[in-house]
């Protein structure tokens, strides 16, 4: 987790991150909403199917797999206006999973996650797709440090 005083500087951050992580950035922020046109499983598959040219069979047994994995299945034929904040967040959460050797960055997810009183939810989501990813970065103010608890004592 790192934490910013300002916006220009979480900005700065984000964008030295998006950089540096060209070939692998997968973030998960509000300015990367989900289709929403589609259904959540193929928001997730797509990734799979344009960066790999999985088959869209293949994708969708991969994601199905995924989503039984986290407790989601019945969030894969929902589209976007018919997921809530916590449904939302972890459908991008996955998709950003989906990039190979994925640097994901999850920005402000509190943001995104209003109702959550702290950062656990996610936590454990992120332990249990943890074989998805390469690295896992937190950006948020620092006025929301209570968040997150134990892990910036």
């Amino acid at each position: 987790m790192t934490f910013f005083d300002t916006e220009e500087k979480l900005s700065r951050a984000v964008q030295k991150f998006l950089r540096v992580n060209l070939h692998n950035a997968a973030p998960v922020c509000e300015d990367i909403p989900l289709l929403s046109n589609q259904e959540a499983w193929l928001n997730i598959a797509l990734i799979k199917q344009y960066h790999e040219n999985m088959s869209a069979q293949a994708s969708r047994k991969l994601v199905f797999n995924w989503l039984k994995r986290l407790g989601l299945e019945g969030v894969a034929d929902k589209r976007n206006l018919a997921l809530g904040d916590k449904e939302k967040f972890f459908v991008m959460l996955l998709r950003s999973a989906m990039v190979q050797n994925a640097a994901i960055l999850i920005n402000r997810p509190f943001n995104m996650v209003p109702q959550l009183k702290n950062i656990d939810p996610i936590l454990q989501v992120l332990k249990t797709i943890d074989d998805l990813y390469s690295s896992c970065h937190i950006y948020d103010y620092g006025w929301m440090e209570q968040k997150y608890g134990a892990l910036c004592r």
